[in-house]
């Protein structure tokens, strides 16, 4: 049954068209991302949709009587809000109370909220779920759901991935999210001067057909075809699980990365990193931190090396930002020792925006800092970057005061590259980001030498441009995850971890010594020593290869022999730290 229907509607604001002569249509069941650059038109499109927004010409039409449930980008509520009153209304608790499914939304979205809690002063992410609550909690045709993972972490995006899958209204979301697309999508629409076009598939199987459309118009793609071809051959080559999700057609996606090499040059990263950071880059030993009275930090010892490229993860509260700003130096240890490299040159990307002169032009704001660069092995001008990051022609001469939140967003990552930092901490990069420009920042980010650690919400990103992804577990300390955001998800599902949403909670009570059992419970605690020695030399070994890669660092074929060998123990001390938590897990 066809939901809505739209006729040949345009759009414009001011002289700007968004959106022209469109028509299209959603029926039942469809599962349609909506994807485009940021001011293109998307939440123009879903609000027109969705009947909060009419268009300057043309017919929109609803079936009669079709439930149509929409969530806005801004989650407003009344000034005397609480959950209870947002979610369910004035519903008698035994009735939702005997309902599996509304039961099920509460646990997943709203478990650390108490149901009379007010809405006011709560978080941008506490107020998120609560809107997302309010939206599925009744039964509804279709879903219209604009960023909806918007202030999310990875938990709750996961979550809220496999709730939308398990539904059968119809779903139109627009995210620049691409996991999240692939994961509740099967067509794409993509919105691009005031048309949409048409894909079949999830977004993977977007960037597919969309590369094939480039290659037939070579001549005025070619760059655009290159961004896509990178981008498909590191999907190809991804981790198992998401080859399996975009059943693309085989032969062709081989054709098109037939001759294109891995996104990244490890060695010869590692090879320019060590050069320019030397075998130090930052050691913490037995680092506490307490803010308030909770220690986030207890007893840390860790180390980031040369060429390092971690992915951060953990739920909201857990310590991801302030790690950050230890490295950064803005928060101090407690006790213990941070040792930084006399060589870093660190740059940080905050989730607050720094203020820029307003009356700067983009491009005098960019060039104050440096006017040219180089990444990896090419030379780009300050203008070339811009126009990479969506700055393109009279754009450039633009006052920072009329650039959107986006845009800043931009200037802002482009001014830290521009500084040449050999340590890069980026908090939530991704925040406010189209595609477009997260695959330009992508490719610049895969020439980048230098120690990258990256916090994002967004799987996608976090898999795509970093090597390995560690872990705060609410344990004190940080867990390296060989198995990616899938082993953290199952850590947290299995409750491996326990750290709570809100930063203001107080510690858990520490344990009690547990009592020595009789039988062979010494024989465990007797190898979990073992573990821990054998952790510890492992440790010493991984610090000894580092400086020797330091020591031939202009040695191309010694680096892929300690390359390799360094690899092998990091393999090995992420099988033993497995093996010695499920260990204590056991005899604890």
């Amino acid at each position: 049954m066809n939901l809505i229907n739209v006729e040949n509607i345009s759009k414009a604001y001011g002289p700007k068209p968004l959106l022209g002569g469109v028509s299209l249509g959603l029926d039942e069941g469809d599962r349609v991302g909506v994807v485009g650059r940021n001011g293109g038109g998307k939440s123009t499109l879903v609000a027109i949709l969705a009947r909060t927004a009419e268009p300057d010409e043309g017919r929109v039409t609803h079936a009669r009587g079709a439930r149509v449930g929409y969530l806005t980008q801004r989650d407003a509520f009344p000034p005397d809000a609480t959950v209870r009153s947002v979610v369910l209304g004035d519903r008698a608790e035994h009735e939702w109370a005997g309902d599996t499914r509304v039961r099920d939304i509460l646990a997943g979205l709203l478990a650390d909220l108490e149901l009379d809690a007010p809405l006011a002063g709560m978080s941008g992410g506490e107020r998120r779920r609560v809107a997302l609550a309010r939206l599925l909690v009744p039964e509804s045709d279709l879903l219209v759901l604009d960023e909806p993972t918007n202030h999310l972490d990875i938990e709750a995006i996961a979550w809220l991935a496999a709730h939308l899958k398990g539904r059968k209204d119809a779903l139109l979301v627009v995210t620049h999210d691409r996991w999240f697309l692939d994961e509740v999508t099967d067509r794409t629409w993509e919105v691009v001067d005031g048309r949409v076009e048409r894909y079949e598939g999830g977004y993977s199987a977007y960037v597919l057909a969309k590369a094939e459309r480039s290659r037939i118009a070579a001549a005025t793609e070619a760059k655009r075809q290159n961004l896509l071809r990178k981008e498909l051959a590191w999907l190809r080559r991804g981790p198992q699980a998401r080859t399996s999700k975009p059943k693309f057609r085989v032969d062709a996606a081989q054709a098109l990365i037939a001759d294109e090499p891995p996104a990244r040059d490890a060695v010869e990263l590692t090879k320019f990193a060590t050069a320019r950071l030397g075998k130090t880059v930052f050691d913490l030993e037995d680092v506490t931190v307490r803010l308030g009275d909770r220690d986030v930090f207890a007893h840390l010892t860790w180390q980031l090396g040369p060429g390092d490229r971690i992915g951060l993860v953990g739920v909201n509260g857990s310590g991801k930002s302030t790690l950050l700003r230890l490295l950064d130096g803005e928060v101090a240890a407690s006790s213990g020792k941070v040792v930084r490299g006399r060589t870093v040159q660190l740059a940080h990307l905050s989730q607050n925006l720094e203020e820029l002169d307003p009356a700067r032009r983009v491009l005098e704001s960019v060039e104050e800092i440096r006017r040219r660069i180089t990444v990896g092995k090419r030379e780009w001008t300050a203008s070339q970057l811009l126009e990479r990051l969506g700055f393109a022609g009279d754009r450039q001469w633009t006052p920072v005061g009329d650039l959107s939140g986006g845009e800043r967003r931009r200037l802002q990552v482009l001014r830290l590259l521009m500084g040449e930092p050999n340590v890069l901490l980026l908090d939530e990069p991704t925040n406010d980001l189209d595609i477009e420009t997260l695959t330009e920042l992508e490719d610049l980010l895969d020439g980048w030498p230098g120690t990258l650690v990256v916090v994002s919400h967004d799987r996608y990103f976090l898999e795509r441009i970093t090597d390995r992804v560690a872990a705060l577990l609410g344990d004190g300390r940080i867990a390296m995850l060989p198995g990616g955001v899938d082993e953290y998800l199952e850590r947290r599902a299995s409750g491996g971890a326990v750290t709570p949403r809100s930063t203001a909670a107080a510690p858990a009570p520490a344990p009690a010594a547990a009592k020595p059992k009789a039988g062979g419970d010494w024989k465990a605690r007797k190898e979990l020593d073992r573990l821990e020695r054998r952790l510890d030399k492992l440790t010493k070994q991984q610090a000894a290869l580092h400086e020797q890669l330091a020591e031939h660092a202009t040695d191309y074929g010694k680096l892929q022999e300690l390359d390799g060998r360094l690899r092998a123990l990091q393999s090995e001390a992420a099988e033993v730290e497995e093996e010695w938590l499920m260990l204590a897990e056991d005899i604890g």
